[in-house]
């Protein structure tokens, strides 16, 4: 983060589930706000939905330029906890990377975000890793479960063996 000249991007933190509400008032203030966005899938009661939530939770962006705009007043925009910086002036963000935010959005506007388990599918070699009681043990992914870990199916004694592991600790063989 560096100091800027002119407009620029600069973090503003929001209040706890607060992004749209302070992105709102900030338009409606004038300011250029954005919230980056994804769909995050979630489930209850045996379905399963896509829900749009930020893709930074308590965080958004605003286009200021702070010689010529009245930007103190971001602070005090309701849903907004404050800009992220020193309080006499904010660290801007490289425009490369709200760039690079705004180039991995999808035509609905959401960021595409792959789950790191959608590079196995079923039956596909797995080793096993970490600090745990199965490392160092190859087996064949199985799939996700619902809070978001890893079933592998091991050899174990001459018996298959399901266990339910952190994604973190697997890797192809």
């Amino acid at each position: 983060m560096s100091e800027a000249v002119g407009p620029a991007w600069y973090a503003v933190q929001c209040q706890p589930h607060g992004e749209a509400r302070a992105a709102l008032n900030l338009a409606r203030q004038g300011f250029d706000a954005y919230c980056p966005r994804y769909l995050k899938t979630r489930r209850h009661a045996r379905q399963v939905r896509s829900v749009a939530a930020p893709f930074f939770p308590r965080y958004l962006f605003v286009n200021l330029d702070l010689a010529s705009q009245r930007w103190r007043s971001v602070n005090g925009t309701f849903g907004v906890s404050g800009l992220v910086g020193p309080r006499d002036h904010p660290s801007s963000v490289p425009e490369a990377i709200i760039a690079a935010l705004r180039a991995r959005e999808d035509e609905n506007g959401y960021i595409a975000v792959t789950h790191p388990a959608e590079r196995w599918k079923a039956g596909d070699p797995v080793r096993i890793t970490g600090n745990n009681a199965f490392h160092g043990c190859s087996g064949l992914f199985e799939g996700l479960n619902d809070d978001e870990r890893v079933r592998v199916l091991l050899d174990l004694l001459g018996r298959k063996v399901r266990v339910t592991l952190d994604i973190a600790a697997l890797e192809p063989v």
